[in-house]
């Protein structure tokens, strides 16, 4: 029987991407974990061809995803750090925010975005259902409310001036009750800045590895505007930006509280050209990201029978995504550096690559990194510029020299 559309409702009859039964990836496992039975879930992408959400069933529930012990620290990246420093200081500008007002971000993480909120002395707090980061953001002195969100917390809120919501929205199964508990805690005059990779990027740029089990949803301009009008939202402004290979910041504000800007009409114009709701425009994603994995795998292979040494940079979870659906293992991939202390000494979920800090990459002599979280590529380049590196997405790339 259909799984039904997490937005509208309707059965879902048409498959988009099938990447095979893998384990969710940010479940990486400690040693003695290796013991135990691993789950995995179905990873096939459907759309619903009624409202034209892209979309995972769901498999696993929230709670199981984003765990006590959720691995993923936004502050690891200096590039996204000083991605949300800009933005904190263009809203506080758009919107004249101050003293006064009151800023509220979901899925917070450690902090990374509203640091910034709190060094312009502007009321904020964070709402952030893992522990681990949670705990992160409150040692920064940011009060943090450690629970999932949706209508029953809005209603326990103070109203906020501006609701930050970035990259959260694609993780949210239950996305009607999130966005209207978005308009419950908005003022009548207040502003919500929404982030989310955009579904015409991620097709345009074979970015499938982008799909894992806690992306439930994968968004239009289009979609995201039937979602919010739902809950009494309305799309007001959007911005292209370049992260994450190619997201949309979308302004949201109740329902005629102002004038959609020209942006929202362009990229609504660029979503049709591309055909985003008709079928076609799904047709043939399956085949390029086989593409891209025998690209991988034949890169891999050719690098053992020359006995070089490749090593993996960024335990991100795109990765886990690429290397499961790819079936790479420790025997062409013996580990992958990462900062972050959470992944350090754990195994990969699926692959059970270890998982090395960069200071270890000195004693291992590679002669290539592959850098899974290729949108970081730049931020990479600049910190490992004698080494070589590959890049999987969209298809096989080598930055050599630093070039």
């Amino acid at each position: 029987m259909p799984h039904p559309c997490r937005h509208c409702g309707s059965p879902l009859t048409h498959e988009v991407i099938d990447l095979g039964h893998q384990p969710p990836s940010n479940a990486y496992l400690t040693p003695d974990q290796l013991t135990l039975p691993e789950l995995t879930y179905p990873l096939q992408v459907f759309v619903c061809s009624h409202c034209w959400l892209v979309q995972l069933p769901v498999h696993a529930p929230a709670e199981q995803l984003f765990t006590a012990d959720y691995a993923y620290f936004s502050s690891t990246s200096s590039s996204w750090c000083a991605h949300a420093e800009r933005f904190v200081a263009a809203a506080v500008e758009r919107l004249g925010l101050g003293c006064e007002s009151r800023v509220v971000e979901l899925a917070s993480n450690d902090g990374y975005l509203l640091q910034y909120v709190q060094q312009r002395g502007i009321p904020c707090l964070g709402i952030e259902p893992t522990h681990a980061t949670a705990e992160a953001a409150r040692a920064k002195g940011i009060t943090t409310i450690e629970r999932f969100f949706g209508v029953a917390l809005a209603e326990e809120l103070e109203p906020a001036d501006l609701v930050v919501a970035n990259n959260v929205l694609a993780h949210v199964p239950e996305i009607n009750n999130f966005v209207a508990g978005i308009a419950r805690l908005l003022k009548p005059t207040g502003r919500a800045s929404i982030e989310f990779p955009h579904l015409l990027r991620l097709l345009a740029g074979n970015q499938f590895d982008t799909i894992y089990h806690e992306h439930y949803s994968y968004l239009s301009l289009r979609a995201g505007a039937r979602i919010a009008a739902a809950a009494g939202l309305e799309v007001v402004d959007v911005e292209e930006l370049p992260t994450h290979g190619g997201s949309l910041r979308v302004w949201l504000a109740h329902q005629d509280a102002a004038e959609p800007t020209t942006a929202v009409a362009a990229v609504v114009a660029a979503e049709t050209a591309a055909g985003l709701e008709t079928l076609g425009a799904y047709a043939g994603f399956q085949q390029r990201a086989e593409t891209t994995k025998h690209a991988l795998l034949e890169f891999l292979l050719q690098a053992k029978r020359e006995s070089r040494c490749v090593l993996g940079y960024g335990a991100a979870a795109k990765g886990n995504t690429l290397l499961n659906y790819a079936g790479i293992r420790a025997d062409l991939l013996p580990a992958v550096a990462d900062r972050a202390l959470s992944k350090q000494g754990k195994l990969l979920p699926g692959s059970h690559i270890p998982v090395i800090s960069p200071e270890q990459l000195a004693t291992e002599a590679a002669d290539a990194l592959l850098v899974l979280p290729w949108n970081l590529i730049e931020e990479v380049r600049q910190q490992l510029p004698a080494i070589e590196l590959v890049t999987g997405i969209p298809e096989l790339r080598h930055w050599r020299g630093g070039h």
